[in-house]
């Protein structure tokens, strides 16, 4: 009772039910905190940071509803675009790149007092170096994005860090999670955490193998938010996390998402073990009760078979 009553106040501190549904066209805005703000209704969520000195933009939607976004974007602030961040390289959110891009500027130089000059045009994407590779091709194949999408800044190490709008932040790679490109975005003075489609309060993840996902590397992402996470007042607010998709979070939300994904991974390792086939394994309803939370009821990603299988074949690379 008490966990329920601590979660309807925070509802109230902060207008979660005022979503948009995602993809519907209707962008909405809803103040996180500190200096972040949250735009649904674009396919996924994007997370937008403004200030004196400009706009910074996490995640961009789909391509279609990019003029949207950029209109959401200006009520927001008239200040320029300056930075985009794409936390993984799916077209629901890198699908809105190029057009928010050309919405931008970059600055290339200040004058002797300080001032930003030289303004050219465009803002900079900055991604993980694999995002790139993955929207990109060598010559002769078909690229998977169109060139105006692609990150024009990459980073190979494990974290970029910037300071913008009198904020640091940090944008850390998590290697193998859902994609080999993910990226978390950490906002350390308004203290906000984009994570990007690691985490999904509408569905159980996206471990897409084929770009490089893995199940234990899904897990130790999840644990690495945690890390950065610190919960307020009876384990309420403090630090907020803004899901790939749904509602913010704090810590106890996404601890138990972190929970339920390790929960199912220690079940079908179990099953593994006991020499069960991929369809003894989905026939088993190990997923059975957290379906109706979590599995997808459209859509091909989310679903609960979908997930299964996806951890099935993360742990069993060779048969």
């Amino acid at each position: 009772m008490k966990r329920l009553l601590a979660a309807s106040l925070f509802l109230i501190s902060v207008p979660l039910l005022a979503f948009a549904r995602q993809g519907s066209g209707e962008i909405q805005t809803i103040k996180v905190q500190g200096n972040v703000y949250l735009l649904t209704g674009a396919g996924s969520n994007i997370a937008v940071q403004i200030g004196d000195t400009g706009v910074l933009v996490v995640d961009t939607g789909r391509a279609e509803i990019a003029d949207k976004v950029v209109a959401a974007i200006r009520r927001l602030s008239d200040k320029p675009i300056q930075y985009i961040v794409n936390t993984h390289m799916h077209a629901d959110h890198t699908g809105g790149n190029d057009t928010i891009r050309k919405a931008g500027l970059t600055y290339v130089g200040a004058n002797i007092t300080g001032n930003l000059t030289d303004a050219g045009v465009g803002a900079q994407i900055y991604a993980h170096d694999n995002v790139l590779k993955r929207m990109s091709a060598p010559t002769g194949v078909q690229a998977a994005a169109p060139f105006g999408s692609w990150p024009t800044e990459t980073y190979l190490s494990d974290r970029k860090q910037m300071f913008f709008n009198n904020e640091p932040i940090e944008i850390i790679h998590q290697p193998a999670a859902h994609t080999d490109g993910d990226s978390i975005v950490f906002f350390r003075r308004s203290d906000v955490v984009v994570a990007g489609d690691i985490y999904d309060t509408t569905s159980y993840p996206f471990i897409d193998l084929e770009r490089g996902g893995s199940i234990q590397g899904e897990i130790e992402a999840l644990n690495n938010l945690l890390e950065l996470a610190i919960p307020g007042y009876q384990d309420e607010g403090g630090t907020y996390v803004i899901p790939g998709n749904g509602f913010i979070s704090d810590r106890p939300d996404l601890l138990e998402y972190r929970d339920m994904v390790t929960i199912i991974r220690d079940r079908i390792q179990a099953a593994i073990k006991k020499g069960m086939t991929l369809e003894q394994v989905k026939a088993a309803g190990l997923t059975k009760d957290y379906d109706n939370r979590y599995s997808s009821k459209s859509g091909s990603s989310a679903t609960a078979a979908t997930f299964v299988e996806a951890i099935y074949k993360s742990l069993t690379p060779k048969r």
